[in-house]
């Protein structure tokens, strides 16, 4: 699809430049937009390794373990047809774990055997399972507690002073995402419609999915030794002190609760996060600067990898800008989607996410350079980016991992939840800056 829409963007920039005279101004664009998409992902890779690097820290220290131990439970209740001590249970339980905590490089091999190991106790092959169904509605909906990492640093090299300011209204619609999809998969699996029925040709031997390159789902076991009163009276003094600084800045603040969502949501947040994870894996004894060193270096493969995906996307968009074809678009469309308080500009956005992760991607970079990135376009643009996932690219890849043919009620579903995710987003970003609409 994303090769039509390039093409589209491509023959529509020209035509309407050659008609309306922007010529001039579509070949700038496509040169300067190649230039700017290097830029951008140099200035990408800088947060990237710092955020991966602190999160592997983090996780060796014992966070993993920490969150698996928390959704172990939460997830047999989800997944009652699963038995506890199968495999499946616990390639779930790591690939929420990790998703939790934004690894999503490390959440896909897990994803993957878990929707093997699914279908090992599907009585049906080649048609989804309930258990399937449920699992692909929450990894599309995409719930991450910690800051979208991509998205910040798209911010920040954008040119934003308050990047993280999009986290709380993020977090906000992915929960939205996640309810709305995980009650629409419970409710649609119950119609006539989507139950299940067997293939007129059920699979072969041939069909059968495969794990062997896939890792093992082995949950990780908890740092060694204690942490001892020294480094515990530490990471204390220093949550006490952090805590004392909050409380005197609101006390001191003439609107409290205004600083609360502004200036904690836009300055407090980063350092404090930063501090958060380094004290994790302190106390985990893990050697926290080589452990950063060593993980970083996945942040730097993943932002130059995106590089070719941005260069062609951006080119496409901005020669449609300059053309001028953008502005009609919007003129068109700003009437209609003003009275859901939602700019023209941020509709392609939401529009491809579901599509294309490195397309939308691309696009919000663009509209963040374009519109600046702490107005209220480039705002809730950001926030659109992480309140859903690639969701026809998750199915793809996670149906076909398992052989599946008949999907039944997992694509109403999840689009159910990408629906609300942006509908989250759009509250939410009305709410903390609505003063910029």
């Amino acid at each position: 699809m994303l090769n039509g829409i390039w093409l589209a963007l491509v023959l529509i920039a020209v035509g309407v430049g050659a008609y309306a005279g922007t010529m001039e101004a579509v070949s700038k664009a496509a040169l300067d937009q190649a230039v700017f998409a290097i830029q951008f992902v140099i200035k990408l890779a800088g947060g990237m390794v710092l955020f991966l690097g602190l999160v592997r820290a983090a996780s060796a220290g014992g966070l993993m373990q920490l969150v698996v131990r928390g959704l172990r439970p939460l997830l047999r209740r989800l997944f009652p047809d699963v038995p506890a001590d199968h495999p499946a249970m616990s390639a779930i339980v790591m690939n929420f774990a990790a998703n939790v905590l934004g690894l999503g490089n490390a959440a896909t091999p897990f994803g993957l055997r878990a929707m093997v190991e699914l279908d090992k106790l599907n009585a049906h092959r080649g048609v989804a399972t309930n258990a399937m169904a449920l699992f692909l509605a929450i990894n599309t909906s995409s719930i991450v507690l910690l800051p979208p990492t991509g998205t910040v640093m798209a911010r920040v090299a954008t040119g934003s002073e308050i990047p993280f300011a999009i986290w709380l209204p993020t977090l906000f619609a992915t929960l939205c995402s996640t309810v709305v999809a995980v009650s629409a998969c419970l409710l649609l699996q119950r119609l006539p419609m989507f139950r299940v029925r067997p293939l007129a040709e059920p699979l072969g031997v041939e069909d059968a999915a495969s794990v062997d390159d896939l890792p093992e789902p082995e949950i990780p076991e908890a740092p060694e030794g204690r942490v001892g009163w020294a480094r515990g009276a530490l990471i204390a003094g220093f949550a006490l002190l952090v805590v004392g600084g909050l409380v005197r800045s609101v006390l001191g603040a003439e609107d409290g609760a205004a600083f609360l969502r502004d200036e904690v949501a836009s300055h407090w947040l980063l350092p404090i996060l930063i501090a958060a994870l380094a004290l994790v894996a302190f106390a985990g004894r893990v050697p926290i600067y080589d452990t950063l060193v060593s993980g970083g270096k996945e942040g730097l493969l993943v932002s130059f990898r995106i590089a070719p995906y941005l260069v062609a996307i951006l080119v496409a968009i901005g020669m449609f800008r300059a053309s001028g074809a953008l502005g009609l678009l919007i003129g068109a469309i700003e009437p209609v989607t003003s009275l859901i308080g939602v700019p023209g500009e941020a509709l392609p956005m939401a529009l491809l996410r579901p599509l294309s992760g490195s397309g939308a991607f691309a696009i919000m970079a663009e509209i963040l350079e374009a519109n600046g990135p702490d107005t209220f376009v480039g705002l809730l643009t950001s926030t659109f980016q992480g309140s859903t996932e690639t969701t026809f690219y998750v199915l793809a890849v996670y149906l076909g991992a398992a052989s599946i043919r008949d999907s039944r009620h997992i694509l109403p579903a999840c689009l159910l939840g990408d629906l609300a995710g942006f509908a989250g987003a759009i509250v939410a970003c009305h709410f903390f800056f609505g003063a910029l609409a």
